[in-house]
């Protein structure tokens, strides 16, 4: 749990004692390639921490996916409008690869942020982070071309390229697979 205590920690300071009352309500879980954490109309009560693998964020409207993330190693997540308002969800959290998970549930979450200052700042802090990480993600798909997102994906997680499926890196890039191959093409040929 290691890596966890580093994730928690790079938040804000967390005593041992502290961390020690946290730690003791996560369980840790394998998951299936191809298995969901949820799907749409199930209400989700569960935290995750992504120790291994790679899990898909995307919802389906008309037929047609649209990607939203994709959690890999050190990643916090949940469905988190689903999870804070406990209404049912819109979306699916797939698994794409065999994974390896830190889980801990709502009513667990509630304990250790009433038990310690030192984790509810902590809880805080990481729901600021999910929170812009999401401004920043509408931000990119609205005011930056096809070919930038492309790179800057490419440039800050290129893993994902290999683990992925690119009709779904083209989805999160708000493209369609074409779209996607296009500017892989063009871009090349701008190498050469």
């Amino acid at each position: 749990m290691e890596d966890l205590q580093r994730k928690i920690r790079s938040f804000t300071t967390v005593s041992d004692a502290d961390m020690k009352f946290a730690l003791q309500f996560y369980k840790k879980e394998s998951v299936a390639k191809g298995s969901f954490l949820l799907k749409p109309d199930q209400y989700i009560d569960s935290f995750y921490f992504m120790k291994e693998g790679c899990v898909t964020y995307y919802t389906v409207d008309e037929g047609i996916s649209q990607v939203m993330e994709f959690f890999t190693e050190g990643y916090f997540f949940t469905d988190l409008y689903a999870y804070i308002q406990e209404v049912p969800s819109h979306a699916y959290l797939e698994v794409m690869e065999d994974s390896t998970l830190y889980t801990i549930s709502k009513k667990d979450v509630e304990k250790i942020f009433d038990y310690s200052h030192q984790l509810e700042r902590f809880g805080r802090l990481s729901m600021q982070k999910a929170f812009i990480n999401n401004f920043q993600r509408i931000h990119q798909i609205k005011n930056i071309s096809n070919q930038e997102r492309y790179l800057e994906l490419l440039e800050k997680r290129p893993s994902l390229f290999q683990r992925v499926p690119q009709y779904l890196i083209a989805s999160y890039l708000g493209l369609t697979p074409v779209g996607l191959s296009k500017i892989r093409k063009r871009l090349s040929k701008e190498a050469i």
